[in-house]
This record gives structure tokens, sequence and C-alpha cells, in this order.
């Protein structure tokens, strides 16, 4: 929050700015020296960080945009991006204040109105995959698919080049991690591939997720469900009854280092799983891990607890 609430400070006084008050329609031509007074009232106001002559240089930039647009003017860029960024940092605000009050369907309202000013405000888009996220935590998913399209933007924007600003997170790599953990838990079911590329990006966001064994059981599953399934079926598809060939092995190849893969990530979610309150949880992955490992090694667990031991020290299989 720390850009976010120096813009505030700045740029305007409080949350109870009506954006909705407008001066009555004028006309839409006038003498060049109104224009320049328009203009003066404008850069005037703009250069002292006092919220109330923020105020009154968003309502000349506002007033001029309104009056001049449709004419050739070499003002009209700058005074339209000081109105975009006011309101933009008004709507974060409030965004914030609604938040912060745990009013969630204010915060999906007035989330969902900035984000038709600016498809790209990643502080309505984060605050609202949060909101999103939790909701559904709490076993309401009738904003899942809402919160999912949000997380799938949030994310793109993370991968920008340029990408610095993380408000509403506490840094880049925050950001990072918790939305692509979230965009991973949402599409585990739907979308496994998916859901199994997000997750491998939050572990290697290096936040807490790359140390969450939940992260790691989710991949495993996501990996299962989605890749290996996808290359078992194409590969007894092709080879089920057929004699052994290259292409076979080459395809069999395929299958076992996508399942070694799930085997890895299991086993990282139970050499993280060392609370005691994560021993039930872990017990119930230990036998799932077990099964897996077994039908990748001739029906047996040797070696398995070596495994584990020291997967933790190797880099995410790719």
């Amino acid at each position: 929050m720390r850009t976010f609430f120096y813009l505030l400070v700045v740029v305007f006084v409080s949350a109870s700015v009506c954006l909705a008050q407008r001066n009555p329609t004028m006309p839409s031509q006038m003498s060049d020296s109104e224009r320049e007074t328009l203009y003066a009232r404008y850069l005037e106001n703009k250069k002292v960080p006092v919220a109330e002559r923020q105020k009154i240089a968003y309502e000349a930039a506002r007033d001029y945009v309104k009056r001049y647009s449709g004419e050739q003017d070499s003002h009209l860029a700058e005074m339209r991006r000081f109105v975009n960024e006011y309101e933009r940092v008004l709507a974060n605000f409030e965004l914030h204040q609604a938040f912060t009050a745990r009013k969630y369907a204010k915060v999906f309202e007035i989330g969902r109105a900035a984000l038709k000013k600016d498809a790209e405000n990643f502080y309505a888009l984060g605050t609202l995959a949060q909101v999103g996220y939790a909701q559904a935590q709490a076993g309401d998913a009738s904003l899942n698919e809402e919160t999912i399209d949000y997380l799938r933007r949030a994310v793109a924007l993370t991968e920008a080049e340029k990408f610095s600003n993380a408000d509403p997170f506490a840094s880049v790599a925050d950001a990072r991690g918790f939305l692509n953990f979230a965009l991973g838990w949402f599409l585990r079911a739907q979308a496994p591939v998916d859901a199994a590329a997000a997750l491998v990006r939050a572990v290697k966001s290096d936040t807490r997720h790359k140390d969450d064994p939940l992260t790691y059981n989710l991949l495993g599953i996501a990996i299962l469900k989605g890749e290996y399934a996808q290359v078992s079926t194409e590969y007894n598809e092709k080879f089920g009854a057929k004699p052994g060939s290259p292409e076979q092995q080459a395809m069999l190849q395929r299958v076992v280092k996508v399942g070694e893969r799930a085997v890895d990530a299991y086993a990282r979610a139970v050499a993280l799983s060392t609370k005691p309150e994560q021993q039930e949880a872990r017990a119930k992955m230990m036998v799932q891990l077990t099964q897996l490992y077994k039908s990748f090694h001739n029906g047996s667990d040797a070696g398995l607890n070596e495994f584990i031991a020291s997967v933790l020290t190797k880099p995410l299989p790719e």
C-alpha cells in the first residue's frame, strides 16, 4: 500500500468526494482566454500537494477535457491522464475502505466499476481476487468464475516486464505467489493443466508458497488429473495393444517423466509437513505418495523414505 497511500494524500481529500457532481453543460466553443484560464487553474493547483488543491485541479482538467475533447488541443492528452489517474486513485481508496470494513459485496461493486474504466487496474484486480478467494474458502462459490477471470488478468499483469507496483500486496513476489496459488486452487478440478502451471509459478515466487505443503499437494493432484491423465490416455490409445517399438518407448518415457513430477510434488508436501497440526494430513498424503511411488517402481516402496528426506535439496523437476 506504500505507493497507493502516498498518492492518496497528494491527490484528494477523502472518499467522500463525489465524482457524480458535474458542472452545468457549457458551450463547446470558448474564447482562447477562457481556455487559457481553465488550463492555468489546473496547472496552478496541480503543483500543490494538498488534497483540496488537487481536487480543484481535477475539476479543471475534467471540464477542460469535456469542452475540448472534439478539438485539436496540445493539452488534452495531459489533462486526460490526470483525470484518469485521479479517478483511479479515488476508486482504489474507496475499494480499500470497503475491503478493510469487510464489506465484500461493496468491494465487488466498486471493483467492477473501476475495471470498466481501467481494465488493467491492478489494485482492483488484486483486491477482488483476494475477496473472491476468501469467499470461496468460506463455501460461497457464486463468485468463482468472476474471480478466476480477475486472477488470470492479474497474473498476466505480473508477468509484464515493467511490473513494479504490487499494491495491494506487500511486494511483487507476494503478488505473484498469492495470485498464482489462488488461480491454481480454483482451477485444480476444471482445468488441472492450467492449475499445475500456476502452482509451479507460485512455488517459484520465493514466497511462503515455496514452503507450503498445501501448494505441493495441489500441484501433485493437478499433474495427475491433468497432464498425466492426458499422456496416459494417449499412450494407451496408441500403444496399449501393440508390440514394443521405439515410438512406444519414447511415449512411455514421457508418461513416466510426468508421473515422476507428481511423485516429486507429493514427496515435497510430505517433507514439508513437520508441524504437529499437519500430521493427520501428512499421513493421508503419505498413503497417496506410497501408492504412486510403487506404481513407478515395480510395486516396491524401497528408497521412498530416502527420496522424501532428500527431495527438498533438489530443484523442482521440469
